[in-house]
């Protein structure tokens, strides 16, 4: 089971994510979200990563929201990212333009308010690496990290080529059901392991990293 901690904002919460055995940190570029990092300061946290952890198999993915081009040339520049997050309403076109432009992964975020979004996702089968459902954010709040779930009953045999992360409302007491239910390759995190928004919570991390694996 693949395991995504999304937000991260200090070099220590890095550090925790490697010593937890996490797969991916996420860094998100979305001046509307508590989470969002400048260019400098994802420039710090690349260079920390870079310089401790450059041997390790954990990969860092930039998160951003129907970016254009110039937004993603300085994303990338700064991050230097492994995989790209799409997390708006990117069409398969965006997604492929993107992809072949950048010579990243991609991972594209399928918002879920019922089964037809999850229908709608198979047209993303050819132009993206991952596929990420998560809850459709309520009208007021920034497109993910919101601590909303979907019902995951709706993800019951769902059958995919790609990979695919279940995002949206998981914690480390809900993970494993989580995993249980909907079988997915992967689990991402972001206010789940968080004591207030934009603060992550080492023992939060360890325990859903924990959890996860275990499932």
């Amino acid at each position: 089971m693949k395991v995504k901690i999304c937000g991260l904002k200090t070099s220590v919460e890095i550090d925790i994510c490697v010593k937890a055995k996490a797969d991916f940190i996420g860094f998100v570029f979305f001046k509307n979200s508590s989470r969002h990092l400048t260019f400098a300061k994802a420039s710090e946290l690349s260079g920390h990563y870079d310089k401790y952890y450059s041997n390790s198999n954990l990969k860092k993915v930039a998160l951003c929201v129907n970016p254009t081009n110039g937004e993603l040339s300085n994303i990338i520049a700064s991050s230097n990212a492994d995989i790209l997050q799409l997390h708006g309403t990117e069409t398969p076109f965006r997604v492929e333009e993107i992809r072949q432009k950048y010579a990243l992964p991609v991972i594209k975020a399928i918002r879920v308010k019922n089964k037809t979004d999850i229908i709608a996702s198979k047209q993303y089968s050819n132009c993206t690496d991952w596929l990420l459902f998560d809850a459709t954010a309520s009208s007021n709040l920034p497109p993910g990290g919101n601590g909303e779930c979907f019902d995951w009953s709706l993800m019951k045999n769902f059958e995919c080529d790609l990979p695919w992360m279940l995002a949206g409302g998981l914690n480390p007491n809900n993970v494993a059901s989580a995993i249980a239910e909907c079988k997915p390759s992967g689990v991402d995190v972001s206010s789940g392991v968080e004591i207030i928004a934009g603060k992550k919570d080492p023992s939060l991390i360890s325990a859903f990293v924990q959890s996860a694996k275990m499932s």
